[in-house]
């Protein structure tokens, strides 16, 4: 097991992908320092402390991710350290202060603490395709997004896309300062990620496929990737020292008549709504999948990762047989 007697921190560890990050770095053998926010709270850290080797290497840690400082105690003595806690929604009142601010003053909180630990080897950050995919260019079909792209903040903020705008100045903020730091810093960018849920509540991208299922409205089209692909290109890229830059993760790209159609050929007793509005323009460009690929990354294909995603949704009861 490749990750014997080392010690690595992850940043937000009770949420849909670090959950899975904790589950295969225990699985390989590393002792996994997890900073959540408030570690006494059973729906945050139950499924975490119940998995295999939790018990003997696993150790949680209270951390608020723009309190300064926080992680200094916490990353010390670490080997390298996967940051993924940033907030995800897509909706905000104040949105500086709900998922600007905290997205890239979190960020450099984290990245401060490992500057000053000199055991780290590695930061691994969950960046997302949001920093990647939204500079105004059209997708026409001869178009392939890919690691050189980059989002533009002045886009996004002129149309109003918080989330994409956050983890983009996080991202940017990030490079800068692990530049002028010396720290090896690598992002991994995925899509929407859909699978099975480890965490006993809905995350808001598996809430997506729930939406789904019932009928509520949501956009056109997606970019997915699964979270157990996700989570083991996070753990690859700390492990490869080769390893460098930025990651893009699409499995596919797909409108949402297509995920309805597998949804239905998997499930024929549910009641989907097939009509949803769909805009052909926005469905022709491609991701590439070359430089992920490198990691070791061979892509779960949606179909698995719908009838994952809908059979954890069963398994915790957060939808009927």
């Amino acid at each position: 097991m490749s990750g014997q007697r080392k010690v690595v921190c992850v940043t937000g560890a009770s949420g849909f992908i670090a959950s899975w990050l904790v589950k295969l770095l225990l699985e390989r053998g590393y002792n996994v320092k997890a900073a959540v926010r408030n570690p006494n709270d059973p729906k945050k850290t139950e499924h975490l402390l119940a998995l295999d080797g939790a018990k003997e290497r696993l150790h949680l840690f209270t951390a608020e991710l723009v309190d300064e400082g926080c992680f200094d105690s916490i990353v010390d003595g670490c080997d390298g350290v996967f940051h993924t806690a940033s907030p995800v929604f897509f909706s905000a009142a104040d949105p500086k202060a709900e998922l600007i601010d905290p997205a890239v003053k979190g960020t450099l909180n984290v990245l401060k603490s490992c500057a000053k630990a000199p055991s780290i080897k590695r930061v691994v950050m969950t960046s997302s395709t949001a920093t990647v995919a939204f500079n105004g260019m059209p997708l026409t079909p001869d178009v392939v997004i890919d690691e050189t792209w980059f989002s533009d903040p002045d886009f996004l903020e002129k149309s109003k896309l918080w989330y994409m705008l956050s983890k983009t100045l996080a991202e940017e903020a990030a490079m800068k300062f692990a530049k002028e730091n010396g720290i090896d810093l690598v992002t991994i960018n995925p899509a929407v990620v859909i699978g099975p849920i480890l965490q006993p509540t809905l995350n808001l991208t598996a809430e997506m496929i729930l939406n789904i299922i019932i009928g509520r409205e949501l956009p056109s089209f997606f970019r997915f990737v699964d979270v157990r692909d996700v989570a083991y290109a996070h753990i690859q890229a700390f492990e490869i020292p080769s390893a460098t830059g930025r990651y893009c993760m699409v499995e596919r790209t797909a409108d949402i008549s297509e995920v309805v159609k597998i949804l239905h050929e998997l499930y024929p007793n549910f009641h989907l709504n097939e009509k949803y509005e769909i805009n052909p323009i926005m469905l022709l460009h491609l991701v590439s999948k070359e430089k992920t690929k490198s990691l070791g990354v061979n892509f779960i294909p949606l179909e698995v990762s719908l009838k994952d995603t809908v059979e954890s949704f069963k398994e915790k009861g957060l939808l009927s047989a």
